[in-house]
């Protein structure tokens, strides 16, 4: 195990190496009575904390090698101070050695937890399918933290008799609380999908599962919990969309090289928040295009803050950036944005899915690429 592909930069590797050279030169250029004791002993103890078990094992080596060069050049190998001083240096390089058997046993630990983690996600949230029909689909989630896994955010596409339907979503709240409502969400969705008539009947099948769930928990969690969402449906022709936004940051249309806001001007209430019995809004259309992508993100998205703390803007941000030919570019372009835009961690999860149309328009766009 190396810590220090998640604890520490690359050139952290490089100090513990960088104490031994200091504390040698000290040496020589210091008096014969001084030896580099503290700098030789953090270095070891430095290589035990963020090196692997090899790499420690060679600082250590040399840490005792170089004091003993230095004890045989200031001419006191063989004396009881010079002995002393070279048992401090065995001494601190198997304290080092023990440190990172400490740290290597805490890592397999924590990598089980990862593994489980991960596959935790991926029956909760699986990848949704490459094609469906004529559509192409890419999805991503990236945690905040880079120790997480799960989350609150989901994202599902699913072929139906009434065409493609999609569903983005952010679970208010955190941990295994967040993860047990996308579980039901997702369940209720892939139920429901192909049997409600509408967009408007699939997010009241929603509602009620959202509901269910929420009566089994204390009540704090039943009057805050509600959950943002985006239905979608491509028309079987693949050549239309139909939207129900639910509390959610709208979707965008990427068409060549121009990003579209798809506002669905009032949108509906969150799902779970049926009791304040508030009439949910009906969809909107749009059209689709050929070689079109359509993107769904959610908040930890468009509420990603710059340096400066303005919020992301898939809009202006991604404007030129075009033809996405592939969902996948479009996908990988904006993460890449967004972690650029921030400059560091976000403080909110990150789904993104893309669906590209392929038709005449980005069959053209593909021969144009090639020439």
């Amino acid at each position: 195990m190396n810590p220090l592909s998640t604890r520490a930069p690359r050139y952290v590797s490089f100090l513990p190496a960088a104490l031994i050279v200091i504390g040698a030169v000290f040496n020589l250029l210091s008096p014969s009575y001084y030896w580099g004791d503290y700098l030789l002993g953090a270095a070891v103890v430095m290589a035990g904390t963020l090196l692997s078990p090899r790499h420690t094992i060679a600082v250590a080596a040399a840490t005792v090698l170089v004091q003993l060069a230095l004890l045989i050049k200031d001419g006191y190998f063989g004396h009881l101070v010079g002995t002393l001083s070279l048992a401090s240096a065995v001494f601190t390089a198997l304290v080092g050695l023990g440190v990172n058997r400490v740290i290597a046993g805490h890592g397999r630990r924590l990598e089980v937890v990862r593994s489980v983690a991960e596959t935790a996600q991926r029956a909760v949230l699986p990848a949704p399918p490459a094609r469906v029909g004529p559509l192409a689909i890419a999805a991503v989630y990236k945690t905040a933290q880079i120790e997480a896994l799960i989350g609150g955010d989901a994202y599902a596409v699913q072929d139906t008799p009434y065409g493609t339907r999609l569903l983005i979503a952010d679970v208010r709240g955190k941990g295994l609380g967040a993860v047990g409502t996308v579980a039901v969400l997702l369940g209720a969705f892939r139920e429901a999908a192909d049997q409600a008539a509408d967009l408007v009947a699939l997010a009241e099948r929603m509602e009620r599962a959202l509901v269910k769930e929420a009566s089994s928990r204390e009540e704090s969690v039943r009057m805050e919990g509600f959950v943002t969402a985006v239905l979608g449906e491509i028309t079987p022709g693949a050549d239309g969309v139909r939207l129900l936004n639910c509390g959610h940051p709208s979707p965008y249309l990427l068409e060549g090289d121009t990003v579209s806001c798809l506002d669905p001007g009032e949108p509906s209430l969150p799902l779970g928040m049926s009791g304040l019995g508030v009439p949910r809004a009906g969809p909107r259309h749009w059209p689709f295009p050929g070689g079109a992508t359509l993107l769904l993100v959610t908040d930890g998205v468009t509420e990603a803050r710059g340096r400066g703390g303005a919020f992301y803007d898939p809009v202006s941000r991604l404007a030129g950036l075009g033809p996405f030919l592939q969902p996948e570019e479009a996908v990988e372009v904006l993460a890449r944005d967004v972690e650029r835009w921030t400059g560091g961690p976000r403080d909110d999860d990150m789904a993104i899915l893309a669906i590209t149309r392929r038709g005449p328009a980005s069959e053209a766009q593909r021969r144009t690429t090639a020439v």
